[in-house]
């Protein structure tokens, strides 16, 4: 087993049976949790799949799904070429055990040469980088309560007793063969049972819900003393995720829970939560043919990893309940449960009645027709500037905020995908903090001029008018770069206003940024964000103006306008709800200069802390572009929002006082020299 040298990082990752229960939490986690992913859900909708189960997931750019059978050798390897996969997690499987003592040859088809066919095409292709391959802990067969001894995914043999389980087994040695035989770089994982939101109800936990819910016989397989581990699905997808990028090649994971419980004392816990007293409906039937007693495994090498189970057996059974309740047999989520509802189903393809879908763009019409009977729909934000400072703060709020949003995908100054992503995200709102800055600062630009143009002109340009024929609204981040002090505008006087014209063009940076100011004053839908000197709390982040100028051996001393994005992050959100439109100086009221703000950092953060001025004509003898500097007017934005905090005391708040508390300091990479 090769550990890897640092956490593997994916591209392009497919989901067989993405649409099914374990599957579609992890794929909806990958495509939240990583945008810079894209994810392809692969699956053939067999009865216990549901498009429901990815609705969260089916407006994001960074998200897919294709209908096809894992079986087809042709469509594997036309996905994974024409989606440059990188890598594959394979959870598609049949896996309910009673249905496999009824029809055993459909495991057999699915499981073991769905899995070969899988194989093969990555064995021929060649461009796989990691192979998670989907198991169960039922390969060990029945644990001993006498020995209490658990299985080890090392030093423990395969010893399935149904065929659902011998499949699984069978698919794992060919895995393991080919791992072998043609280096493979796989992983396999072996779990607990689960739980949790979109379990289709054959399965016991949610089958006992609605039927403890409609005061129905809740069958019982034998005496009901068979023991399981129950993992919720929340739990067992950071599992996958964490053993995904941080486990060792060739290596099997056994993924676990730490509480047994009795598959009756389940049932009676859940008629405790619902306020139902189920002792006279719970109904002893027949057991299946062989039902393993036991599961006990060992999750050492998961817990190694740093994965730690967070969701209890009563917290995580109360938000099951609530699901279910929502999501019952009535609610149209899953089409017909009558054959899932029973003693032993035996699978098969239910009646299609209510919302179950066989396409993305079936279920998102049919979403899209809902809002407008409803009248206005939710705000969607579609956000730019994904891999940027300002992009990445925007979609950790509106995360916490809880609105639904993505990331765009496009290239702003490719109209037909920027046309693309705001059809597909159905977005009512974007917010845009995309564009070409210059790093390490803007005297990038002088040196690439048609790219600054590409990024600063057409693409927001482009963007801008694409959303005004789409009826979107967009937040765009500017920059307040485009002044500079002058005889009307002086320091310490009269400050520049959102209507006045742009007077800076000394770099090109702000020389394409004053275009777009002229340009953009004539599209009713774009609210203009003037950023000025972007501080924020994290003073690691070398960005971040103060740390930017601490580093500096020498800095001018003239007061500026600047922006505390920990106040205005949130701000811009609240504006784009508020559909506010037009220019604003995006900074916090009043003026500060580069000393001031030193002496706030060398008196809160860093005592001892050095700095040396010099004049603008010296920096410009050191620097390609000329700076701008200015006062900018505090008028419009604190009738917009009083509740802004002055720059000095926002610095304070939100600055120095937390990272004063956390000792934390800028990392200076300059000589500090002693005071004088």
């Amino acid at each position: 087993m090769t550990p890897p040298k640092d956490v593997y990082e994916a591209k392009n990752v497919m989901i067989t049976g993405g649409a099914g229960f374990i599957a579609s939490h992890v794929a909806i986690l990958l495509a939240k949790k990583y945008p810079q992913y894209k994810i392809v859900v692969v699956d053939k909708l067999d009865y216990c799949a549901n498009l429901n189960n990815l609705r969260s997931v089916a407006g994001l750019m960074n998200f897919k799904f294709v209908k096809g059978d894992i079986g087809s050798a042709d469509l594997m390897t036309y996905v994974m070429r024409s989606e440059a996969i990188d890598t594959v997690m394979h959870f598609a499987a049949q896996t309910h055990v009673d249905n496999s003592f009824g029809n055993s040859f459909e495991f057999t088809e699915n499981n073991i040469r769905g899995t070969h066919v899988l194989l093969e095409t990555v064995k021929t292709l060649g461009t796989i980088k990691r192979f998670l391959h989907v198991s169960t802990d039922e390969v060990y067969g029945e644990s001993s309560y006498e020995n209490n001894e658990a299985n080890v995914e090392a030093a423990s043999l395969l010893e399935p007793t149904n065929p659902y389980s011998a499949t699984k087994a069978g698919a794992e040695m060919l895995v393991m063969a080919y791992g072998r035989s043609y280096n493979l770089p796989y992983l396999i994982t072996r779990g607990n049972n689960v739980y949790g939101p979109h379990q289709y109800p054959e399965k016991a936990i949610p089958k006992f819900i609605m039927l403890a819910r409609s005061g129905a016989k809740i069958p019982i397989h034998g005496d009901g003393l068979a023991t399981r581990s129950y993992m919720h699905v929340y739990d067992a997808a950071s599992a996958f995720d964490a053993i995904l990028h941080k486990g060792e090649t060739k290596g099997v994971y056994n993924i676990g829970a730490h509480e047994e419980r009795t598959v009756l004392s389940v049932a009676q816990d859940i008629g405790n939560a619902l306020g139902v007293d189920i002792s006279s409906t719970i109904t002893h039937v027949q057991d299946r043919k062989f039902n393993d007693r036991r599961y006990f495994i060992d999750c050492s090498r998961l817990l190694a990893l740093g994965w730690t189970q967070k969701v209890s057996w009563e917290e995580g059974l109360k938000e099951t309940i609530e699901w279910y309740t929502k999501n019952d047999d009535a609610s149209g989520y899953w089409g017909n449960l009558s054959g899932a509802l029973v003693a032993h189903p035996t699978g098969g393809k239910p009646g299609v009645v209510g919302e179950v879908y066989s396409s993305l763009e079936d279920m998102m019409a049919a979403d899209e027709a809902a809002a407008k009977d409803e009248g206005e729909k939710a705000p969607m934000f579609l956000v730019y500037g994904r891999t940027g400072w300002i992009g990445g703060k925007l979609g950790k709020l509106l995360t916490e905020q809880g609105h639904k949003w993505t990331y765009g995908r496009a290239r702003l100054e490719d109209r037909k995908a920027v046309i693309d992503d705001i059809k597909r995200s159905k977005c009512t709102h974007i917010l845009c903090a995309a564009g070409v800055t210059g790093r390490p600062n803007v005297d990038w630009c002088e040196d690439h001029k048609t790219e600054t143009i590409r990024a600063n002109v057409i693409g927001i340009l482009n963007m801008c008018d694409v959303a005004l024929l789409n009826d979107v609204h967009v937040t765009n981040f500017a920059t307040g770069c485009i002044y500079k002090y002058d005889d009307e505008h002086t320091i310490g006087g009269k400050p520049f206003t959102e209507e006045d014209d742009p007077n800076f063009g000394g770099s090109f940076y702000s020389e394409t940024k004053s275009y777009m100011e002229m340009m953009l004053r004539h599209y009713p839908n774009v609210m203009q964000c003037r950023v000025r000197m972007p501080i924020d709390g994290d003073l690691q982040n070398p960005r971040n103006f103060i740390t930017k100028i601490a580093n500096y051996a020498k800095v001018v001393n003239i007061p500026n306008s600047m922006t505390v994005l920990e106040e205005f992050v949130p701000m811009a959100i609240e504006g784009a709800l508020r559909k506010l439109t037009g220019a604003y100086n995006w900074t916090n009221p009043g003026a500060i200069s580069h000393n001031e703000v030193l002496e706030l950092y060398r008196d809160y953060c860093h005592p001892g802390f050095t700095w040396e001025n010099f004049t603008e004509e010296e920096q410009a003898e050191v620097i390609k572009a000329p700076r701008s500097n200015n006062t900018m007017c505090d008028v419009k934005i604190k009738a917009a929002f009083p509740q802004v905090l002055g720059i000095k005391e926002s610095i304070i708040k939100y600055v120095m006082e937390p990272n004063k508390a956390a000792g934390v300091k800028a990392p200076i990479k300059r000589e500090i020299k002693p005071k004088a």
